[in-house]
């Protein structure tokens, strides 16, 4: 493993192993797992050759150090243009596509104006929609190129570009859960260290093929599936994530063909395969060479986690195979995990809790349970007041903190707020940490994530977890099925002390009955009221699609606050409590 992070840049290593392993497979694309034409191999060498021909293309046009925008579809040609930035000298800047919709558009613009882009890398199947979307703005003169169109005749020419661990080499631009994307600045030391990392918290080498459906623009595509196992000489294999959603049995197939040792989903996809794979293609897999099935990039819950290993367990899914983790973008992918023991849940008092107390729960006692995020994998991890700073001891839940060398270098342009966030100090004068914005606690050595600050509801001074409402609810109402909700609390109309109130928005489908919906909304009160001892002061119920999320399916809950304040959302019924809070489209309409 040292040799991996000895090695002086990721363009090295990579060129060593296209001398060492030419013929090996190093990137694979699945379209059908089951079809024998359905997938799509580069070796090492054809990987290397397509990298130097890209980065010769654009050391004619551009400076080392300069952004390039990659707009792609998932597939090969990602891999060989991310490759090529690298080979090139340049940084890569992925990015979803701009697709049709206006704010998917806008927030792709957001991120080139951001990253100042020199250079547009795409393929042949969609340069005629980025030349569009290109047009609309100041990028219409910036050079593009379609990889899979340009030849390798120019390989011959390219020379290695000088980078060692501190050079720029990605900018990886958050989700924007919270707020607009900001690039995440990350060198080849930081994808080196992650790659370590990853090897170590999850027992990764060069015969350990990984890969999934993650998107390629996301840390967990690309950190997570992509980069690791061609660190380590090994495979990755990949598949649309529209495939997926479209049929979830065919990542399990996959796995199962390829002999699949880590994959990594979000939460979500866990919940989605024990519902939608049927019994008899549960029959046809083999999920016995699965070890690693990582569980991250949203909260982990427990109920999900049971029903997977239990719905595939004859499938020959291992006990201990599903392994919840936490990370993020800024930290280039992995903070923790633990990959030795099936998943540890702890039933936490549920009181206690709201006040920032972590201890178990004594029967008879209201509790919550709680997913464990395995142990810190090559980091310092520190929980800590975030308005005093203080260092918290182990069962106070505070906000996470982080050093190490898989953290990035900040944020693109932000020197403010890398000098808060990126460099945060202890009130006892540690320094160098990051502040993650995330809710945890340190207990026994492992790391439980409860939430998120700007998410966490304080309502009469208790301090609720948003994910926990809108669980419920749809663990309780069925007619909910699996779609989004988000909670949220806005100021109560007339209140002089601060008061806020709490808001529910939840996705429904297939009620049009008024009288069935105000029934539901009443229910939905009821259950908050009860589970939560929480007043409720509006229920709005929206067509699908009307919770905002982000790229990667987070759910906005800052975004759904402002529109629901602006009188932006279009509800098929809702209900305000008159007393606490008044229709927000009616004061626009009595302003107006």
């Amino acid at each position: 493993m040292a040799a991996l992070v000895t090695a002086p840049s990721v363009t090295a290593r990579l060129r060593q192993h296209a001398e060492q392993l030419a013929d090996q497979g190093a990137a694979a694309f699945v379209t059908d797992p089951d079809q024998e034409d359905g997938v799509r191999w580069l070796t090492y060498a054809g990987l290397d050759e397509r990298a130097r021909s890209i980065a010769v293309w654009l050391r004619r046009r551009i400076a080392p150090g300069d952004r390039v925008l990659l707009l792609y579809p998932a597939g090969l040609e990602f891999v060989a243009a991310f490759f090529g930035c690298l080979y090139a000298g340049a940084v890569a800047v992925p990015s979803s596509l701009p697709g049709r919709y206006r704010h998917e558009r806008h927030r792709v613009r957001r991120i080139a104006d951001d990253a100042g882009v020199s250079a547009i890398l795409t393929d042949t199947a969609t340069l005629a929609d980025v030349e569009d979307w290109a047009a609309e703005g100041e990028l219409r003169r910036t050079p593009r190129l379609a990889t899979d169109a340009l030849g390798s005749g120019g390989a011959d020419g390219w020379t290695m570009a000088p980078a060692d661990h501190s050079t720029l080499a990605v900018l990886q631009y958050t989700s924007g859960s919270t707020g607009d994307p900001k690039g995440v600045m990350i060198t080849h030391g930081n994808l080196l260290f992650n790659g370590q990392n990853m090897a170590q918290a999850f027992r990764l080498d060069s015969g350990t093929p990984c890969g999934g459906w993650a998107p390629h623009f996301h840390d967990m595509g690309l950190m997570g599936h992509i980069i690791p196992p061609l660190l380590l000489g090994s495979a990755t294999v990949l598949m649309n994530p529209v495939t997926f959603l479209k049929r979830p049995h065919l990542w399990l197939r996959m796995i199962d063909r390829f002999g699949i040792v880590f994959s990594a989903a979000p939460d979500f996809a866990y919940d989605l395969c024990s519902r939608r794979v049927t019994d008899t293609q549960i029959e046809q897999l083999d999920l016995s060479r699965w070890l690693q099935a990582a569980d991250g990039a949203e909260p982990v819950r427990s109920h999900v986690l049971e029903r997977f290993a239990k719905r595939f367990a004859p499938a020959g899914l291992r006990g201990d195979a599903l392994v919840p983790a936490y990370g993020m973008a800024e930290t280039t992918l992995i903070i923790s995990a633990s990959a030795t023991l099936p998943p540890l849940v702890r039933r936490v008092d549920a009181a206690a809790l709201e006040r920032n107390e972590f201890r178990p729960a004594p029967e008879g006692v209201p509790g919550r349970e709680v997913v464990s995020c395995g142990t810190p994998q090559g980091a310092v991890v520190r929980i800590v007041d975030p308005r005093t700073r203080e260092v918290l001891p182990e069962g106070r839940v505070g906000e996470i903190w982080v050093r190490g060398r898989a953290v990035g270098q900040g944020y693109w342009r932000r020197e403010e707020t890398n000098a808060a966030e990126f460099r945060a100090a202890t009130a006892d004068g540690d320094s160098g940490y990051l502040r993650t914005g995330d809710l945890g606690v340190l207990y026994e050595g492992d790391l439980y994530v409860t939430g998120r600050i700007k998410d966490t509801l304080i309502l009469r001074g208790r301090n609720l977890y948003p994910q926990d409402i809108e669980h419920e609810l749809r663990a309780q109402h069925p007619v909910l099925g699996n779609l989004v909700g988000a909670c949220f609390t806005v100021p109560a109309e007339g209140a002089e002390d601060g008061q806020e109130v709490l808001v529910v928005t939840q996705e429904v489908r297939g009620l049009k009955d008024p009288d069935r919906l105000r029934e539901l909304t009443a229910d939905l009160r009821l259950t908050v009221a009860r589970e939560f001892g929480a007043p409720v002061g509006a229920v709005l119920l929206l067509r699908p699609g009307g919770v905002q999320r982000t790229t990667s399916g987070k759910v906005q809950r800052s975004a759904m606050r402002e529109l629901f304040r602006g009188g932006e959302l279009k509800p098929v019924f809702a209900e305000y409590e008159e007393r606490m809070l008044r229709d927000p489209a009616a004061v626009a309409e009595d302003h107006a």
